[in-house]
């Protein structure tokens, strides 16, 4: 099992958004994209929030879901809501919700093998997106799987088969992978990136390991229910 860093409380709570840079790129040098996995995942956690932009008193729904790999049935789920401490920035999404993420991690009784973000790693400016700050934070490996490019440029043109896929670069870096999940025209790829602990060729594989007909991997996909779910049943009342 895989030991807690002590992660200095500017790291998830920076007083401002120098502070936040200076945090982010600490973390950044923590950030190793090489195989560092302990065995053959059997159980993958996904992680994801939701929020309503209108709610005034700025609470964010966040979920962690583990499922069995390769069979991929959900076997515990963590829900909780907290208050957003940290404006909605590009570029510094972690610090908007990875306390919540983290608050649902520890109340799990299961432990993952690796996680899965719905957010990007290193397709960040300093190498630092949600999926690698909280490998970091957690210290476990995690994988960005991403509905947009933050940084770079594909490659090449990506083709229309499902598995189909084309490096991101970014100033002659590979930061990602723009992947092709799902086929239909009105079904764009994600982009799938390093977070921690992982290789961007690993996180790859997994992610395709993980598809079941849409277009999201089903940690993500179910850890994006399980957000949506706890949002609704509290805005509910239930």
């Amino acid at each position: 099992m895989y030991k807690n860093t002590i992660i200095h409380p500017e790291w998830l709570h920076p007083a401002s958004i120098q502070e936040a840079v200076v945090s982010q790129n600490q973390m950044a040098e923590q950030v190793v994209i090489k195989d560092k996995l302990q065995k053959t995942p059997t159980l993958i956690a996904g992680m994801d929030t939701s929020n309503n932009l209108f709610d005034p008193t700025q609470r964010i729904f966040a979920a962690t879901v583990i499922l069995s790999y390769p069979e991929l049935s959900i076997k515990e789920t963590a829900t909780t809501v907290e208050i957003q401490e940290f404006p909605y920035i590009p570029g510094f999404l972690g610090f908007r919700e990875a306390p919540a993420l983290i608050s649902t991690f520890k109340k799990l009784s299961l432990y993952p093998d690796l996680i899965m973000v719905d957010g990007n790693g290193i397709n960040h400016p300093r190498r630092l997106g949600i999926a690698s700050q909280l490998g970091v934070l957690l210290n476990i490996p995690t994988i960005g799987v991403a509905k947009n490019i933050l940084i770079g440029q594909p490659a090449g043109p990506l083709g229309e088969e499902v598995g189909s896929k084309v490096a991101v670069l970014h100033k002659e870096e590979t930061v990602g992978m723009l992947l092709r999940t799902k086929k239909g025209a009105r079904t764009r790829p994600i982009i799938v990136s390093a977070g921690h602990l992982v290789s961007l060729e690993t996180a790859v594989t997994l992610v395709l390991n993980c598809i079941k007909g849409y277009k999201l991997p089903e940690p993500t996909r179910q850890a994006h229910i399980a957000a949506n779910t706890c949002r609704t049943s509290i805005s509910k009342g239930t």
